[in-house]
């Protein structure tokens, strides 16, 4: 378990920042500048914060108060950073090793064969840094970080280089991690799409402070964010299961709460976790179910708040069987259906509307964040 209490002046700006982040990826998202860096960087001995605790596992790092500042070679801290940081007359092999290698033997409990097995990397341990494309590069990176046996992983936007494809291919190895090698992450993001395939908790950071932290279904899904997670981004993210799929339509359907969705067809397993964006702006209201529609999703629904989004658009939150789904409607179609809390509606959502990229695999372990 992570805990940080820290507070730190920089020029004008101020950190100050508290939380408890359990096992599993605790996701920080915010604006650039919002301090973010400047936490993992504190977190991992490269700067030092004016005062406060940063304690892993009862072991701690950093005491103000106690006079304790252990340095970054002591913190047994991984740190996968933007760019890959490489040596480049290292071979792939003697990189993986570097930070092994400064350890004692006793002490080298991740395997290297393991890392490489799970990294697909085997290929590449007799090339050079510069024969390697920007995903295998970052690939390596993290396997480095890895062997050195670290009781944390930091990774601070390790995909913002690469081109769509390459994070494609390293998403599915970052969301392994912590399940493979059961290392907390603590992970800095400014790419909802990421939060959604990796978190397990997000921590909203805005202007050096913690501005909401939970589990990722429960922050997207809250309107009081909205600021923050981007109005792309507006919606509720389901936890869900699949169900089945039928290849003939190219239709899955996904067991949650709320009763079964319909989406595009999802190539996984039936019983895979997952979970499901489903944008504001896609979710229709009706009074009552609707028959003679091409629409396959009609969920019954209660009303749970309704509210001005701006001068033309309204907010609606649905309780869907204790799911939440959110609705943003026109002003006039409020106006022609007065939906009040507690109201029996539908919420009617076309299948072609979620799509593949709404869709992720959901994290299928126990974990946990408090605010500090």
């Amino acid at each position: 378990m992570l805990e940080i209490d820290v507070r730190r002046r920089q020029g004008a700006f101020t950190l100050e920042m508290g939380f408890t982040a359990g096992s599993g990826v605790s996701a920080l998202f915010g604006r650039s500048g919002s301090g973010k860096t400047s936490l993992v960087n504190m977190v991992a001995g490269l700067a030092r914060p004016d005062r406060g605790r940063i304690v892993i596992d009862g072991r701690v790092l950093f005491d103000a108060a106690a006079g304790v500042d252990l340095p970054p070679e002591a913190r047994r801290v991984g740190y996968v950073f933007q760019e890959h940081r490489l040596f480049p007359h290292l071979s792939v092999r003697q990189n993986l090793c570097f930070g092994r290698d400064m350890l004692p033997a006793a002490e080298r409990t991740v395997s290297f064969d393991h890392v490489v097995a799970v990294l697909g990397i085997e290929p590449l341990l007799a090339r050079r840094p510069s024969g390697l494309s920007g995903g295998e590069k970052q690939r390596v990176a993290i396997g480095r970080a890895l062997l050195a046996a670290p009781r944390l992983l930091l990774m601070d936007e390790p995909l913002a280089s690469l081109d769509g494809g390459r994070k494609n291919e390293l998403l599915p190895f970052i969301a392994g991690l912590s399940r493979q090698f059961t290392i907390p992450i603590l992970y800095v993001s400014h790419s909802m799409d990421e939060v959604l395939r990796l978190a397990d908790t997000l921590v909203l950071v805005e202007d050096g402070r913690v501005a909401a932290i939970g589990p990722v279904e429960e922050v997207l899904s809250s309107p009081r964010h909205v600021g923050l997670t981007g109005q792309g981004d507006v919606g509720a993210v389901l936890a869900a299961t699949l169900l089945d799929s039928d290849p003939r339509f190219g239709i899955s359907r996904l067991g949650f709460a709320g009763g079964v969705l319909k989406v595009n067809l999802i190539d996984r397993p039936s019983g895979t976790p997952v979970r499901v964006r489903i944008h504001a702006h896609d979710i229709a209201i009706g009074r009552n179910p609707v028959g003679g529609l091409s629409v396959r999703n009609q969920l019954a629904a209660t009303v749970r708040s309704v509210s001005a989004f701006d001068d033309t658009q309204v907010d609606v939150m649905l309780d869907c069987g204790g799911a939440t789904l959110w609705s943003r409607i026109t002003g006039e179609a409020q106006a022609e259906l007065a939906l009040a809390p507690g109201q029996q509606v539908t919420a009617l959502i076309k299948t072609l509307t979620i799509a593949r990229g709404d869709v992720a695999d959901r994290p299928n372990r126990s974990s946990g964040a408090l605010p500090g």
